[in-house]
């Protein structure tokens, strides 16, 4: 499975809850709801879609440190998620309590989804075609075909 489709198969449920938040953010406090859910549902897929294209490329220049780079990058996004939380908590731009609850939850929403992804994928150990060539034994006998 390649790093497309992960972020496709993880990012489709992702942004059907980022569009029902920005739908209660709205109900809930109007415009400034709306505006919180919409970019906090943006800053997740595009922070997790960006860190699956880093792993990818790290995998295939140095599949042996997939999963060290696989942690750090989670580490990295969520304490970067966690500071934009933090920079924004006074603004008056948009609902900070909505803002932060569309994070968190497409945050979960994306993890749980590219968990599935990876685990319903049919991952193949030995590429075809990868080996020694394998001869036929010759044992000198004439053969009954």
């Amino acid at each position: 499975m390649n790093s497309k489709n992960i972020i496709v198969r993880a990012a489709i449920p992702t942004v059907v809850v980022g569009i029902m938040a920005v739908v209660v953010g709205y109900l809930k406090t109007g415009t400034q709801g709306l505006v919180g859910a919409a970019f906090g549902a943006l800053i997740v897929v595009v922070f997790f879609s960006a860190g699956q294209l880093a792993l990818d490329k790290v995998i295939r220049t140095n599949p042996g440190i997939a999963t060290s780079m696989a942690l750090l990058l989670y580490l990295i996004k969520v304490a970067v998620l966690f500071v934009l939380i933090l920079i924004f908590q006074d603004t008056k731009a948009f609902d900070t309590k909505v803002f932060a609850a569309t994070i968190v939850t497409c945050t979960i929403v994306w993890l749980v989804a590219e968990t599935w992804a990876f685990a319903t994928a049919k991952v193949l150990y030995v590429e075809p075609g990868s080996g020694p060539e394998i001869m036929p034994f010759d044992d000198g006998k004439p053969s009954n075909f």
